[in-house]
């Protein structure tokens, strides 16, 4: 007893206590942690790169390389992220069906897990923007007024007020963003694809994003009332006011004439 005392006692002995009682909480946590679904999950991760690969080697790699570094033909593809292949395979701009100014939206070829395990690839030779979630791209909650100030500012110079799309200069043109999913309009302005500038999240958080994806649900329904009559693709009060001033007034000015050249004739016979 004397000698258990004394062990007890010793300036050692706190610390062998700590480190069997951390021996033990390792060992449980070793039997009961659920290591296999961590595991699972990362297989699952090989699997996909290693499906897209192939994917890339048939659809992708006679333009960007073999390893995605880029050709003349196609630029490098290290770094643009998952988000960018699921917006433009996604949108069927990519694989390109022929080369010109810009690379139009086309029917899809691929299916969306095809296209996932193709983002998985890519996102595997570099970081970069992440596919978002359902719920970042929700516009639930969001604030649309905002959203058209942000639209507005950043988009309606290219795309107009109301997202009808418009020219741009040597053969570009931004697209029409009427029926765009929220997924690829979010990815869209992560990534900047093409001709569009890019607005990553240090630039346009988050909750900025859901607020102009909300207003281009708002003003491109199918229930989108417009008092004035015809829209005439959405260009703004100025250019419809204009509108009703040549077309308007100068009807108006044209009936005048014609009464008073009418009457002029009948006055004279």
């Amino acid at each position: 007893m004397k000698k258990l005392s004394a062990r007890r006692r010793h300036p050692l002995a706190a610390v062998v206590v700590l480190l069997l009682a951390l021996a033990a909480t390792g060992g449980l946590y070793a039997a009961f942690a659920p290591a296999g679904k961590a595991q699972a999950d990362e297989t699952a991760q090989s699997l996909a790169i290693e499906e897209g690969k192939k994917l890339y080697t048939v659809g992708c790699a006679s333009c960007h390389g073999t390893g995605g570094q880029g050709t003349t033909d196609g630029p490098s593809l290290v770094g643009v992220g998952s988000a960018a292949v699921d917006f433009q395979v996604g949108t069927g701009r990519m694989p390109a069906q022929q080369p010109g100014a810009q690379v139009p939206k086309k029917r899809n070829i691929y299916s969306q897990a095809e296209i996932d395990q193709l983002a998985a690839y890519v996102a595997s030779l570099g970081a970069g923007p992440i596919t978002p979630t359902e719920k970042q791209v929700s516009p639930e909650g969001a604030d649309i007024a905002r959203g058209g100030d942000l639209f507005r500012t950043n988009c309606a110079q290219c795309h107009n007020f109301t997202g009808e799309g418009g020219a741009l200069t040597h053969g570009k043109y931004a697209p029409s963003l009427d029926g765009v999913s929220n997924k690829h309009i979010y990815e869209a302005m992560q990534t900047g694809p093409q001709n569009m500038p890019s607005f990553p999240d240090t630039t346009m958080p988050e909750k900025e994003k859901k607020d102009i994806i909300a207003y281009i649900n708002s003003v491109n329904g199918d229930e989108t009332p417009t008092p004035g009559g015809f829209a005439l693709g959405g260009l703004g009060p100025v250019s419809e006011g204009l509108f009703g001033w040549i077309f308007g007034l100068g009807s108006l000015i044209a009936v005048a004439v014609w009464v008073a050249a009418h009457t002029a004739k009948a006055k004279k016979s």
